[in-house]
């Protein structure tokens, strides 16, 4: 292996993750992490560091990307979610903290409220902890410009919602007694762990059903929940309680493994605020092979008629 590809390897975790969180794709994220090596391969003199070279470069093609995909997202059918991630291959005990808040799907959203050019400022600067020096070079702006992006940007996340529990072993135990009352159908303990206002919503892309969509309501979210989970077992489904983006969730499967949706929990205040589930297939392939959601879902709905 050259000493640039040695270089490449060890910085591909990094690389993705930060692709990942400016673009909330894992299947463009790969694409420019990618489109990164064959530049760095053909790019000719090592830089005199790797690590600032390749992530400017994976940096300025995720902008790209994110440009173009933002006019694709503008006609998307239905909500929008990013893909659900299980596991972020880059760590930095340093910046755990902010790597673990950035990758939530709620703060992947509220990053879609920035521009382009602030998402990358500061996913560079406050997730991965770059200097200004680097970032300026990676977007293609003065230090002074950076600077002010970065102020921008964090005013925007600030006045979004709260960060999210710090405790991570409290919120394990709300998402193991959650999905514990989950599957023993009882609504009263699933009512108890949902906040007055939790909400139910889904990302179908419009190739999936709306599995549970808009439901609000801590009474009605739970019993929607159970009327669910009952004829969906019954028919072979699974529920795979595990983590997504860095936080608790779940995978749901057919009886032959395949995945039909993802479930993730936003837990603020100890208690369950948001519930999103991701079914567009699309956005599904690099969990396992996907189902035919609109089967299972009528498979179901068939398994919780009266006989």
């Amino acid at each position: 292996m050259s000493g640039t590809e040695e270089d490449f390897q060890e910085l591909r975790p990094l690389l993705f993750s930060i692709a990942y969180r400016i673009l909330g794709s894992v299947s463009e994220a790969e694409d420019a992490v990618q489109e990164t090596w064959l530049r760095y391969e053909t790019a000719g003199a090592r830089p005199a560091s790797a690590k600032a070279y390749l992530a400017a470069v994976v940096t300025r093609i995720s902008i790209d990307v994110l440009r173009s995909a933002r006019v694709r997202r503008e006609q998307y059918v239905g909500l929008w979610f990013p893909e659900p991630l299980l596991a972020d291959p880059y760590e930095d005990p340093e910046r755990s903290a902010e790597l673990a808040d950035s990758l939530s799907m709620a703060a992947l959203l509220l990053l879609e409220r920035l521009s382009p050019l602030e998402r990358a400022v500061f996913v560079l600067r406050e997730v991965f902890g770059f200097g200004f020096r680097d970032v300026a070079s990676a977007v293609g702006r003065s230090e002074a410009a950076c600077r002010q992006l970065a102020v921008r940007a964090r005013r925007h996340m600030d006045a979004g919602r709260p960060r999210f529990e710090a405790d991570r072993s409290e919120r394990e135990e709300l998402a193991g007694r959650f999905f514990g009352a989950f599957m023993e159908g009882d609504v009263e303990g699933l009512r108890e762990l949902l906040a007055a206002d939790v909400q139910l919503v889904s990302d179908s892309g419009g190739k999936a059903p709306r599995w549970g969509e808009g439901l609000v309501g801590a009474e009605k979210v739970a019993r929607a929940l159970i009327t669910l989970v009952r004829p969906f077992t019954r028919i072979g489904g699974v529920v795979e309680p595990c983590e997504l983006n860095g936080q608790p969730g779940a995978v749901f499967r057919d009886r032959d493994g395949k995945v039909v949706n993802t479930w993730s929990l936003d837990i603020l205040d100890g208690r369950i605020q948001a519930i999103r589930t991701v079914l567009n297939p699309d956005k599904l392939g690099h969990v396992g092979p996907v189902a035919d959601a609109w089967e299972v879902v009528q498979e179901t709905a068939r398994a919780h008629r009266p006989t």
